[in-house]
């Protein structure tokens, strides 16, 4: 009996280790990805080293770094992968923690200097996904599209979310 018990705490504890939830909360990834938005390409890195890179699109050609909601550019500045899930429509999602606070001084600056309009708003929702269905090939072109996302392939999407960790940190500079 206490050679069961034993075993059922030590299962418990793997499991509870191992799930996803406990995961998102204490992860201490040893994954990171940097995306350089001028060569269009985002990087996957371990502690030992470079791992991956994939092909990206951005949402506007600019290439500059978001101002405000609805310009369509991909923010700049380190965040962290707070939440995956299997996406309906771009098959894979990696929701990003923007705006972070940083992100909020920069853009409350930017009112004060009047470089965006007082009644703008920060925008959010900012992540990592997939294409539309059969629509790889704006990848390919370097057609951005997005809202201010960063979009893969699907496939490449797919092999990204099965490695990368929820607290995850990603870099995005132009």
């Amino acid at each position: 009996m206490k050679s069961r018990l034993i075993l059922f705490v030590v299962l418990a504890t793997i499991l509870v280790t191992n799930t996803s939830f406990f995961a998102a909360i204490y992860s201490k990834s040893a994954y990171y990805i940097i995306v350089d938005k001028s060569d269009y390409e985002l990087n996957v890195y371990d502690s030992e080293g470079w791992l991956a890179s994939f092909p990206i699109v951005l949402g506007n050609d600019d290439l500059g770094d978001k101002l405000i909601q609805g310009d369509r550019k991909t923010p700049e500045g380190t965040f962290t992968i707070i939440a995956k899930r299997v996406h309906n429509k771009w098959c894979r999602y990696m929701a990003l923690d923007y705006p972070t606070a940083v992100d909020v001084e920069k853009f409350n600056q930017r009112k004060r200097m009047g470089l965006i309009p007082a009644h703008a708003k920060i925008g959010g929702d900012i992540g990592i996904h997939g294409t539309w269905p059969r629509e790889d090939y704006a990848v390919d072109r370097y057609q951005n599209w997005t809202l201010g996302c960063i979009s893969l392939k699907n496939e490449h999407v797919k092999q990204l979310f099965n490695i990368i960790p929820v607290g995850t940190k990603i870099t995005i500079k132009k």
